[in-house]
């Protein structure tokens, strides 16, 4: 079976992985930042009387990636796959997000499983396959507003990820893209403040203040529906295992709708598309809060 590399494990779609991955046969390496942080995913390995190694990765520091593949190569003998799943959030308008804010989004979400790739891409050609496959968003197809950092790392993600599947083909290695909507991961929690939806620091003083709150508002309002990680997860062993033809794969079915929106209307149709499920014509039109709910 399968050698198969995960990135942030610990919680949401990587242990759900994991978990999908190591109920299939194959053998997982989880990896998380602190490996202290296991013990959820190795209670529910446990409970199944299932096994996987787990071991620390801090996908911020690119010059310990070399390392830890050889390390991997050493214990496991190859590399099948990489799930490229670590990422963060850090909600609100560009004016009121820190450079530094930016940049870590930026550093985890995009260029951090680009260099993860780059590490593994030497032991895959050699190996003359594999499958690198990077957990994306509807935000990496569609741009909100109150949402700049994080669409800007997916967007890029997208970009990058396509670009890449035509220079490696040649030496039979495949890459795909999951795209998702709203699921129960625990992301939108940990991007807010402890008393309140908008992140610790954020600008009181903020003229998008009032737009951002009411985004944020709408998006843990829908949190109860969330879809499971679980789906994710299992749907990520189908693409592990898939002959690589197909670059998007849509986990549910809102992602399925927006991605056939936006991939097969005008730019004139997509604006009235983000426009609407942004819920920002109030906004544009210089309101000061949105209208009540009909």
């Amino acid at each position: 079976m399968a050698i198969v590399v995960i990135t942030g494990s610990n919680s949401g779609f990587g242990l759900a992985a994991a978990l999908a991955f190591a109920r299939n046969g194959d053998t997982v390496v989880a990896t998380m930042r602190d490996p202290t942080r296991a013990t959820t995913l190795r209670e529910a390995l446990a409970a199944e009387e299932l096994e996987a190694d787990v071991r620390s990765l801090d996908v911020t520091k690119a010059g310990t990636f070399a390392d830890f593949f050889s390390g991997v190569v050493r214990d496991h003998g190859r590399v099948d796959v990489l799930v490229n799943n670590a990422g963060i959030l850090r909600p609100g308008a560009l004016e009121d997000i820190s450079e530094e804010a930016l940049r870590l989004t930026m550093e985890t979400n995009a260029i951090a499983p680009l260099l993860l790739a780059k590490a593994v891409l030497p032991i895959m050609r050699k190996q003359e396959a594999g499958y690198i496959i990077m957990i994306s968003s509807l935000s990496g197809i569609a741009g909100l507003p109150g949402d700049v950092a994080y669409t800007a790392s997916k967007f890029a993600l997208e970009g990058s990820t396509e670009a890449l599947r035509h220079e490696i083909d040649r030496w039979g290695i495949k890459v795909a893209l999951v795209l998702c909507g709203m699921y129960a991961t625990g992301i939108f929690a940990a991007s807010k403040n402890k008393d309140e939806l908008l992140p610790a620091g954020y600008p009181m003083n903020s003229v998008y203040r009032p737009f951002v709150v009411s985004r944020l508002a709408e998006i843990h309002a829908r949190l109860p529906e969330a879809f499971s990680p679980s789906v994710v997860g299992n749907l990520l062993v189908d693409v592990a295992n898939s002959d690589g033809s197909r670059l998007r794969w849509s986990a549910d079915p809102v992602a399925e709708r927006v991605l056939a929106t936006m991939f097969a209307h005008s730019d004139a149709e997509r604006d009235e598309f983000l426009r609407n499920v942004g819920g920002s014509d109030w906004w544009s039109d210089g309101e000061l809060q949105p209208p009540e709910p009909k």
